[in-house]
């Protein structure tokens, strides 16, 4: 028996477990709050000096956390961008997160390579304001003195493997990582310099990219240390989803991802086409409008809180007595509709009960999540099991709907750090595979997360009915949505 850590640098903090190789059961664990920074509106850090997350780092490692470990994996926040100068130094902090000043950058972007199709064939994504390509297009209109000074790009995690293994030459990623630059193909397995030269005004160095099983080095005191990855592609592998599986996760905005053999490129940009931690692909749909829709809903009724909502919508029935809310809340991005408003149909005398519209409110919550999962489905995605992530899913009202509005068995893990196993369980696997003990080809084998299973059963019939409510209020008020 081994043990390895895997670490996870959120936003907010920076998150490490210390797991049993063989089992992958959490031993022990340390947690510490990166340094207070500037925060952005929406009250995360948008510039950060990188050092902040050494700093959480090693003291989340405190107390002999690392002792006896052998071997690393490091999952970091997805779309930082790190740009460092010629001798290895920050150019400027790193840009984090949705950064909303790279907006313009986006549009401008997309028209410069020529339109969404054009990004969506050449990376499998078209630029958002949180892409490092894009965050290299707000950089050299608006700093150009940084972006002349930029020689090298890395993300958060390549940034932490580079630094613990002591700031060596080689410097590398993983498919994870790479594949939300913006400037890596998934589909082709390769960079694509031209968008970087596109986006920043001249080429930049770009980390190695290694297989999901290689290490990335070994430290001077001969700890392994493995590839690393973006925080999604660690939370799925942490999971242990594989084919047929999809996770929806319940934020204020909703995402849909599933495991699939290859790498979908979607003309019209709803598809996100990433790359997994264990050489498969990951497509990947957004919605802007998941809790989000709730809380409104909760305010409007006057509800303290969520459970609130769950309890007045358990009163009600399936289909609310009629009422549609299409909960396009900020405009919506699946299906592409970014200046539209929300709308709620069906008002009759006997559906306007406060039962009711909470009812509709999830209801119309899960079937824009579904509508999500069905451009997976369309594009031959196979779905037998939806993972679903977040407090939400936890409520009663979510829970009871879900399987048959999804039309799958619905798996709701009990919540863990699913990205720092990830990133643990990849380090276990670099580590059999030094030592001759794991396949390449074949991850570790750990135990499944701890979860509850909800199946559609009877309320299948009854979700679909509901479901094809909302499909007909939504082709009614948008019709051709989904037909680009």
């Amino acid at each position: 028996m081994g043990i390895v850590a895997g670490l996870d640098s959120a936003p907010d903090f920076t998150r490490i477990v210390v797991c049993d190789t063989d089992t992958g059961s959490v031993l022990k664990q340390g947690y510490a709050q990166h340094p207070v920074q500037g925060t952005d509106s929406g009250g995360r850090p948008s510039d950060v000096d990188p050092q902040a997350w050494l700093l959480s780092l090693g003291e989340a490692a405190g107390g002999g956390l690392l002792e006896g470990v052998q071997a690393i994996g490091v999952s970091a926040q997805a779309n930082a961008l790190v740009p460092l100068d010629a001798q290895g130094n920050t150019v400027r902090p790193a840009m984090t997160g949705g950064d909303k000043r790279a907006q313009v950058a986006a549009a401008d972007l997309i028209d410069a390579f020529g339109g969404r199709e054009a990004w969506a064939r050449a990376v499998g994504c078209v630029p958002g304001a949180a892409q490092p390509v894009t965050k290299l297009r707000w950089m050299a209109r608006s700093e150009p003195e940084n972006a002349a000074r930029t020689a090298v790009l890395m993300q958060a995690h390549d940034w932490l493997v580079w630094q613990l293994l002591g700031r060596p030459v080689r410097r590398t990623t993983d498919r994870g990582g790479a594949s939300g630059t913006g400037y890596w193909a998934a589909a082709t397995g390769g960079y694509r310099p031209d968008l970087v030269e596109l986006a920043l005004g001249h080429q930049a160095m770009l980390p190695e990219v290694i297989g999901p099983a290689e290490a990335a080095g070994t430290t001077p005191e001969g700890l392994l240390i493995s590839a690393g990855t973006g925080e999604t592609m660690a939370a799925a592998f942490g999971l242990g989803i594989g084919l047929g599986d999809a996770v929806v996760s319940l934020g204020a905005s909703g995402s849909v991802m599933a495991v699939h053999p290859e790498a979908l490129v979607d003309q019209y940009g709803m598809i996100t086409s990433l790359a997994d931690a264990t050489g498969m692909h990951l497509p990947v749909v957004t919605t802007l409008n998941a809790v989000r829709a709730l809380r409104g809903t909760a305010e409007l009724l006057g509800l303290p809180d969520l459970e609130s909502l769950s309890d007045l919508a358990m009163k009600s029935t399936p289909g609310s007595h009629g009422l549609v809310l299409l909960p396009y809340l900020e405009g919506e991005r699946t299906p592409n509709l970014p200046h539209t408003a929300g709308t709620l149909a069906g008002l009759r005398r006997e559906s306007m009960k406060p039962e009711h519209l909470a009812r509709a409110a999830f209801e119309g919550m899960l079937c824009g999540l579904a509508d999500a999962l069905d451009v997976l489905r369309g594009r031959g995605v196979e779905v037998r099991r939806v993972f679903l992530l977040g407090q939400a899913a936890e409520l009663p009202a979510v829970q009871s709907a879900a399987p048959a509005l999804f039309g799958a068995q619905v798996v709701v893990p009990q919540p863990a750090d699913y990205a720092a196993i990830g990133a643990a369980r990849q380090a276990a696997w670099a580590l059999g595979v030094s030592q001759g003990t794991l396949d390449p080809r074949t991850p570790p084998v750990w135990q499944g997360a701890v979860a509850q299973v909800l199946d559609p059963g009877e309320d299948l019939a009854v979700g679909q009915a509901v479901r094809q409510q909302y499909v007909s209020v939504r082709e009614q008020t948008h019709p051709g949505a989904f037909r680009g």
